[in-house]
């Protein structure tokens, strides 16, 4: 299954808000509620299939590639879950978003694809890029790298830095000065029922 491109209002509508996918908030719709569709008892194949979803378009992810990264956290040492959004969290995409460069995901990808990043003094165009301690982030050297990346800081109010980021907004550098801490994430999800999502293909 491909990445999703469709609209993102239609999403944030049926799962709820994905700060990752949009930063835009729903009005709630009426009140009124269709009695024939309160009285359905919903299947817990259905929760937790929504709870995977939340994850899968929050962090812009295929299914295949949720699925992968299901696996390497069921072989790493620790809770599968809390592996899970760890190892999400450390993707160059994310990294970008937390650090409030870029107003959700799929742009902070778009900035990395269009090789807007540097890493360490290098280049990197993978927006799954897997960050590690001690990495510094910059921004290309260039008139039009850095404007986009201003535009984006003073439009966007981002959600509180994870514990394991610091930015220093005057040089525009952003880096992972520690391990990140499950606890300090800002994204909460069941991640337990994703992984019984797929407990029978891993």
């Amino acid at each position: 299954m491909s990445r999703y491109r469709g609209p993102r209002v239609k999403i944030i509508r049926r799962l709820g808000y994905l700060p990752g996918l949009s930063n835009k908030t729903l009005k709630p719709k009426s009140s009124y509620i269709d009695r024939s569709m309160s009285n359905k008892k919903i299947s817990q194949y259905r929760i937790r299939l929504e709870e995977k979803q939340k994850l899968r378009f929050h962090y812009g992810l295929t299914e295949k590639q949720l699925l992968k990264y299901v696996r390497i956290a069921r072989k790493t040492k620790g809770s599968t879950g809390q592996v899970l959004i760890q190892l999400l969290e450390m993707r160059l995409d994310n990294t970008i978003f937390c650090l409030g460069l870029a107003t959700t995901i799929p742009g902070a990808r778009q900035l990395v694809n269009h090789k807007h990043i540097i890493i360490n003094n290098n280049i990197v165009n993978i927006p799954s890029y897997n960050c590690e301690l001690g990495d510094i982030i910059t921004i290309k050297n260039r008139y039009k790298s850095k404007s986009i990346i201003i535009k984006n800081i003073k439009s966007f109010k981002k959600l509180e830095i994870p514990n394991h980021l610091t930015f220093d907004s005057t040089q525009l550098r952003g880096s992972i000065n520690q391990r990140i801490d499950y606890n300090s994430i800002s994204f909460k999800i069941n991640e337990l029922l994703v992984v019984e999502y797929y407990s029978r293909q891993i």
